[in-house]
């Protein structure tokens, strides 16, 4: 451990020696597994806090929607601030954020000091999110990225799998505040490992543009907002208002960063066919997933009638599955075309998808587990190695764009996911298992379909592959 008795500030051009990659890995995925942790808990926790606060639902869910819009509109200026300042200074000033956040929401007297913890937690935890890809970029070399990028896919799988029995096991013991105190170790031992560990790059010192940061706020908050509405019984105008001021605003969005050299909207990026298609995809897999996230449970404690804890057990062969399938893809996308392993894997995932509309009422759980668990492996397979491709596409000086937008991505896929799964069950009389899936099954199809239109444009010389793809 030499390197920890200094820290270099030399740039590396293709990954960190070692041991420091390691240790380096290490802050990262600490850090992801805390971020992610208190994403899962918090929805275990919910009904604890509101009667501890002596607040409605309502009222109480403000803690996760505050927490989830500070992520959303503070990712890709994050991502442009990352660049211009260093992946580094974000990181770790992120780190310390997100445990000074989590220590006053464990303080918090009231449900509105709670919330505005959370938006502090939220603005730390988008510092994470945003640049995590980034970061892993400059500690590794290119030839084992997609092995890292595996590892963040497993520690991501393995936390959300893992938070619901955390969150119960705590509040069987002791107070919700614990659920926010355990962050603080957590983020202690990263920020020391990290201040000798994580790389320096070479910042652009491009100027921060507010503007478009206000512009990015407005667009992406009031998309996320009004898709949050949908299916719920908010006033249609309201819905329509936040549509409007997330159209508006995204169009003077877009106009203002034509004129950028280095875009807080990677539009630059976006016109790399290789990158959109990898975000075109990436968007509707995780609509996907999401629509059957927010479904399948309601299907198994509603209508099966099973117990919470079963109906928690059913769902965990899939964040498993992926656990163990993203590191194999990761590897797999080191040594041939990550862009075959994309298509194969949504395929696997649509499969999974159709399979649970063909299992009987009053069949056995095996059924079930087993295609959930195909899920989980197709998922697996297409998330590690679409997002290598992210990043590898674009130009290294540009991975704090690619991060950021492939968290977006995934966000924005999810809020689209959750508003068509709230429509689907709103508009129907009854739960109709095989439409929801059917659904959910046709957006992983598409998925793979532009995963395969994208390998046969390859194929046939109509885009070129940069190096890594």
């Amino acid at each position: 451990m030499s390197f920890a008795l200094k820290v270099s500030t030399k740039v590396y051009p293709d990954g960190l020696p070692s041991p420091r990659a390691g240790f380096a890995a290490i802050a990262v995925l600490s850090t992801i597994m805390m971020a992610v942790l208190d994403g899962t808990i918090m929805n275990v926790a919910l009904p604890t806090i509101a009667q501890d606060q002596g607040v409605s639902p309502a009222h109480a869910i403000w803690v996760i929607t505050a927490y989830q819009l500070a992520i959303v509109v503070s990712l890709l200026p994050l991502a442009a601030l990352g660049e211009a300042i260093g992946f580094r200074k974000v990181y770790l000033t992120g780190i310390v954020t997100f445990g000074v956040a989590s220590g006053l929401c464990a303080m918090a007297p009231n449900i509105e000091f709670l919330t505005a913890a959370r938006v502090l937690q939220g603005l730390g935890g988008a510092a994470l999110m945003s640049i995590n890809g980034a970061v892993m970029r400059h500690i590794f070399p290119q030839a084992k990225l997609g092995r890292a990028i595996g590892w963040i896919a497993m520690t991501v799988s393995v936390s959300a799998a893992g938070g619901p029995t955390i969150a119960s096991a705590i509040l069987a013991v002791t107070s919700w505040h614990w659920l926010f105190l355990i962050n603080v170790p957590i983020s202690v031992f990263a920020v020391v490992i990290g201040y000798f560990a994580l790389p320096f790059n070479a910042p652009t010192r491009t100027r921060f543009d507010f503007i478009s940061a206000f512009l990015n706020v407005l667009a992406f908050g009031g998309l996320i907002a009004a898709l949050g509405n949908v299916g719920t019984e908010s006033h249609p105008a309201l819905i329509a208002a936040q549509f409007a001021v997330s159209i508006i605003a995204g169009v003077f969005l877009v106009r203002r960063q034509l004129s950028k050299d280095r875009p807080m909207l990677p539009l630059d990026l976006l016109k790399l066919p290789i990158f959109a298609c990898s975000i075109g995809s990436s968007v509707c897999g995780f609509s996907a997933q999401m629509i059957a996230f927010v479904t399948l449970p309601f299907y198994f404690h509603d209508v099966l009638g099973y117990s919470p804890t079963v109906t928690g057990l059913l769902m965990t062969p899939w964040p498993l599955a992926t656990a163990i399938a993203a590191p194999v893809a990761g590897r797999l996308s080191d040594k041939y075309s990550p862009i075959r392993l994309t298509g194969m894997g949504m395929a696997l995932f649509a499969l999974g998808l159709y399979a649970t509309t063909w299992v009987p009422v009053d069949g056995d759980y095996i059924w079930i587990i087993a295609a959930l668990a195909l899920c989980g492996i197709g998922f697996g397979l297409f998330q590690a190695p679409n997002n290598r491709l992210m990043l590898t596409t674009s130009p290294r000086d540009r991975s704090g764009g690619a991060s950021g937008m492939l968290s977006t991505a995934r966000l924005t896929g999810q809020s689209i996911g959750a508003a068509m799964a709230a429509i689907l069950i709103g508009t129907s009389g009854s739960f109709e298992l095989d439409t929801i899936m059917n659904f959910a099954a046709g957006a992983a199809l598409l998925s793979a379909i532009i995963c395969e239109g994208r390998r046969h444009a390859l194929r046939t010389g109509w885009i070129t592959s940069p190096a890594g793809a």
